[in-house]
């Protein structure tokens, strides 16, 4: 008995004299992805109505708009992924322990009223896909772009890496897609550099700008981004969470300049084939415009796009349904549900004989109005040290984020107010 307890002893000595064994570093590419899942909103159906229309109307007039929009994406984005890295819970869930109980609620029911603007313009531009590609009729190209989203979904169930895996794809197959445009209608070199140039001329030119904004940066980008890093690794000490993160900056950056070249690449074509119009392009008359200016070749990739952006937004979209639901409210609704009751505007709008593409244009400026919450309750949390650490905003990211918000805000207000004169 006495030699067991001796041998015990030597035993917890060498244990605790030993040095502890290092845990293998985190590989970078399980760090990956998140952002390619969120960059799929950034070229949502919406962007397309919007970027061709703004091409077609004011040619490269606008591009400055759209850079300046992805650049603001980009850090906008990275502290979305900071928060869930950090603190393991969704910007929605960090909303509702943190913030006072109406104002969590209030940012809650505009998020739902976002969230489904976002289903509007994904439903709508799967549709017209499908119609392009198979002139399937409007109402049963929205039950099949539902089933396939729940399918696409569905992957979520065999962990993350699946599910990003598909989204991935899809941002590949539209950045394919639109490369195939570039190359077969060049853009002006001139008309870009020219378009660097700040300006702003007419009413319509505004409202194009703010809906180019709107499509860009896309609020339930923002809360989805953070749930998707949220408790994605487990983190063991500091350098880990540094290295993640980083990896997590390098993620953000390829995926939304990805989504920003393909945006250009919209614009840049629109203005090549179809400036100047003083009519409004449908997603319709861009594809026989396509067609008819280029080949059936550029047509049919851009249907293909298109289907594959309606199909992938809307299975991203219902996820970050999701994750604001459960982060508000701490309550999760069955998918198949919250698919149905989304889907409803966007059958009725197809349905109705609507133009779809104007819908889509003004479902983007809803979507600008979603964004300086959300901004505003991200600066916010990022920022306070009892939340982050020591990884709390710097005073110069603070002040970044609030001169962003600050002209998001203007813009909006200067919208509703060239409404009603």
């Amino acid at each position: 008995m006495h030699e067991r307890q001796i041998t015990t002893a030597v035993t917890e000595l060498r244990t605790k004299d030993s040095p502890p064994r290092s845990r293998r570093p985190i590989p970078v590419v399980a760090a990956l992805g998140p952002a390619f899942v969120a960059a799929i909103a950034y070229v949502d159906p919406g962007n397309f109505a919007t970027n061709f229309q703004a091409g077609a109307s004011t040619g490269y007039q606008l591009v400055w708009v759209l850079v300046l929009a992805n650049l603001v994406a980009m850090p906008i984005q990275f502290l979305s992924a900071k928060l869930g890295v950090v603190t393991g819970k969704s910007l929605p869930h960090l909303c509702r322990e943190r913030l006072p109980r109406p104002v969590a609620f209030a940012m809650w029911a505009q998020a739902e009223v976002v969230a489904m603007a976002t289903d509007l313009a994904e439903f709508i531009g799967a549709a017209v896909g499908l119609k392009l590609l198979f002139r399937m009729p409007f109402p049963v190209a929205a039950l099949v772009t539902a089933i396939v989203a729940l399918a696409v979904l569905s992957l979520q169930r065999r962990g993350h890496r699946p599910f990003e895996i598909a989204v991935t794809a899809s941002i590949l197959l539209i950045g394919a897609g639109f490369a195939y445009l570039t190359f077969r209608v060049p853009p002006s070199g001139a008309g870009l550099v020219s378009g660097l140039r700040p300006s702003l001329r007419g009413d319509d030119t505004l409202l194009l700008a703010v809906g180019i904004i709107g499509a860009t940066v896309m609020p339930h980008a923002i809360y989805l981004h953070s749930g998707l890093t949220s408790g994605r690794i487990d983190v063991r000490s500091v350098g880990e969470r540094v290295r993640l993160l980083r990896v997590g900056r390098a993620d953000i950056v390829v995926a939304m300049g990805l989504a920003g070249l393909v945006n250009l690449s919209m614009l840049a074509v629109a203005a090549q084939i179809f400036r100047p119009s003083s009519t409004t392009l449908t997603l319709e008359s861009v594809h026989s415009g396509l067609a008819q200016a280029v080949g059936g070749g550029a047509a049919l990739a851009f249907a293909v796009a298109l289907l594959a952006s309606g199909i992938s937004s809307a299975s991203v979209g219902t996820a970050a349904g999701q994750i604001i639901m459960d982060g508000f409210l701490a309550r999760t609704s069955r998918l198949w549900l919250r698919r149905t009751v989304t889907m409803l505007p966007a059958i009725a709008v197809l349905c109705s004989g609507t133009d779809p593409t104007q819908v889509l244009i003004l479902s983007q400026v809803v979507l600008s109005f979603g964004i300086p919450p959300a901004l505003i309750a991200l600066t916010v949390l990022t920022g306070r040290r009892s939340v982050m650490g020591e990884h709390a905003n710097t005073r110069r990211t603070t002040a970044l984020m609030i001169v962003i918000t600050g002209v998001l805000s203007t813009l909006n207000a200067v919208v509703v107010i060239l409404q009603f004169l």
